[in-house]
């Protein structure tokens, strides 16, 4: 029933960050990490611009990407991952993006909210990326009951279907940022109110 209200809600999604690389997802999903998709996306425009490629990214100046990425934050250790992601990538794989959540793990910086948004977006494979969004909502619909994103990961796995789970995900974050925000999130205004069982606490239009 959520699945499908969701989908009513907003029948076309995709991912906020842009790219028009696989390896670039990476990249942007490291930068994303305490950082806004918005800032994300400003910011690798240039990033993009500058290093071309993944060779170029591989052999870059650690001091030329942490200049672009500074507005970031964190910008020391993500400006080390994404080098090293792309050394990694090109030395050891081949210059592709591997497609199982082991290889993806491996490198530096990724975990498995990055892997799975790499496995549901660049290899259509069931994934589920639990983002904030992802875990607040999910808890306040009544899906999950834990904080913890593995946990809610692998609750989330045993009530979507694998072919509708990467887009839910997605979902939750168009509604996450348009209604059910994590401060005053707009409940009058909720059409998932009547299932929700959060209503109530903030009930904020």
């Amino acid at each position: 029933m959520i699945t499908d209200a969701l989908k009513e809600i907003y029948p076309q999604v995709e991912c906020a960050l842009n790219y028009s690389q696989p390896y670039e997802l990476l990249i942007a999903a490291r930068l994303s990490a305490q950082c806004t998709d918005k800032r994300v996306n400003i910011v690798t425009k240039e990033l993009f611009n500058k290093f071309p490629t993944l060779e170029s990214f591989a052999h870059a100046n650690i001091e030329d990407i942490e200049q672009i990425i500074k507005s970031c934050g964190l910008f020391h250790t993500k400006a080390r991952d994404i080098i090293g992601i792309c050394d990694m990538l090109c030395f050891r794989f081949g210059g592709v993006i591997p497609s199982n959540m082991e290889d993806l793990l491996r490198l530096p910086g990724v975990g498995r909210k990055t892997a799975n948004l790499i496995l549901g977006d660049i290899f259509r494979l069931p994934a589920v990326v639990t983002d904030t969004h992802c875990i607040r909502i999910s808890n306040r619909l009544g899906l999950v009951r834990s904080k913890n994103p593995l946990v809610v990961e692998r609750e989330l796995r045993e009530i979507l279907e694998p072919g509708e789970s990467n887009n839910f995900c997605h979902r939750l974050v168009r509604f996450g940022r348009d209604i059910c925000k994590a401060k005053n999130p707009k409940c009058n205004n909720c059409p998932l109110v009547n299932i929700c069982v959060y209503k109530g606490y903030n009930n904020t239009a």
